[in-house]
């Protein structure tokens, strides 16, 4: 399945030529798509999927582990071939990649219970098809430092895997909830550590004026390792105290590192901004399970804050800036439109999010409209992004 031989010629169907291509042009239109249909799902009440598949299950799922997952593999099948200066998945690998995580998608729909054996079955071949192909040049080329980000990859396997065996009762159901959140948390830290590294580089480049980033090696190891007892006190052992107590130090800590990270250039640069903003809604996701100590709010809405806010929003944004610098378009001249995709995603988080807490009679009101703003956002995205995707890179370079 590895096709990692050096490419020998351009050719003008580029789909194929490099891992964000293929990846970001289905997880902008899948994002559209299966938003779309849990829209249809919760305010019509229409549920096309097997009776074993909860929608509300399948909606999650997908989310983690078909749309962010998408973005996740597109960005790292670029991102290591810029590390290791190794070829990654290309061509007809990477094609053959694509299809299985197509097809996982598309077998649920097809209409018996009997079909989550293969769904679990391709999905789970999708998943490690990919953990090889991220793992193989890194091991190659010995460059341990970016071990623990493609670590991160074959536990994501182990997460899908525990949410298929429970929903297939080989486990205990409680493996379905293990499952879906170790998979959301570990793209949370995924985010946070991709995000510590290029967040204030790319600030400290873009904006106009000279600005001074602040990052302190202290808060990077204490919140990681504060993180990684949050997530197993959260998602294993559901102790609601300790999990309040620990995002308390998390929204501390992420707070400090946003203000470090400040300058006010960055509201001229969209690209810039984007990724702000995003972040700013992981540390709100840590401020609200932590304010659900002493207020009662729904699970959903930090849950939420991490998933529609945080997750959306930064993929949105890092799509749109790997997508310009490696078809050899400038970061610093983006399409104009961008910056109204950005806003939509960020009125869908914030419907999704501040709306339900505040106006809580009006939940439904205020979750259709954010469907709606996030389909339009992520539909304009893979319209604006489609031909970029499928032709070479301006520059004529192979990519």
């Amino acid at each position: 399945m590895l096709n990692i031989e050096d490419p020998k010629k351009i050719k003008p169907f580029a789909l194929f030529n490099l891992g964000f291509r293929p990846f970001f042009l289905l997880a902008g239109t899948y994002g559209a798509i299966a938003m779309l249909i849990w829209m249809a799902i919760y305010l019509l009440d229409l549920n096309i999927l097997p009776a074993q598949l909860a929608p509300m299950t399948w909606h999650a799922h997908e989310m983690v582990f078909g749309f962010s997952i998408a973005v996740i593999s597109g960005f790292l099948l670029t991102a290591i071939k810029n590390w290791t200066n190794i070829q990654t998945l290309h061509g007809k690998g990477l094609m053959g990649l694509s299809l299985l995580w197509i097809t996982a998608r598309i077998l649920p729909f097809v209409g018996s219970d009997s079909i989550l054996v293969w769904v679990a079955i391709v999905d789970i071949l999708f998943m490690l098809a990919l953990t090889m192909a991220v793992f193989h040049p890194i091991i190659k080329t010995k460059q341990w430092k970016h071990f623990p980000i493609v670590l991160k990859i074959g536990l994501m396997l182990l997460s899908n895997a525990l949410f298929y065996l429970g929903l297939l009762e080989i486990l205990p159901p409680v493996a379905i909830h293990w499952g879906l959140y170790s998979g959301l948390y570990l793209i949370v830290s995924l985010i946070m550590l991709m995000g510590r590294r290029v967040i204030p580089f790319f600030i400290e480049k873009g904006v106009d004026e000279d600005a001074e980033i602040k990052n302190w090696k202290w808060l990077d190891i204490s919140s990681l390792f504060i993180f990684l007892v949050f997530v197993v006190v959260e998602v294993f052992f559901s102790q609601a105290v300790l999990s309040q107590s620990l995002a308390t130090i998390l929204f501390i800590l992420h707070g400090i590192r946003l203000w470090g990270w400040y300058t006010k250039g960055i509201w001229k640069k969209p690209l810039l901004w984007v990724l702000y903003i995003g972040y700013s809604f992981i540390v709100l996701g840590f401020g609200l399970k932590a304010l659900s100590a002493i207020v009662t709010l729904s699970p959903w809405i930090s849950l939420h804050a991490f998933a529609a806010g945080g997750i959306g929003i930064i993929t949105a944004g890092m799509m749109s800036r790997v997508a310009l610098g490696h078809t050899g378009r400038s970061v610093f001249d983006p399409p104009a439109i961008l910056s109204k995709i950005f806003i939509l995603l960020i009125l869908a988080a914030v419907l999704r999010v501040i709306f339900p807490a505040i106006f809580p009679a009006l939940q439904s009101w205020w979750i259709g409209l954010s469907q709606l703003f996030w389909v339009i956002g992520f539909g304009l995205f893979s319209f604006t992004y489609f031909p970029m995707l499928l032709k070479p890179r301006v520059d004529n370079r192979f990519g």
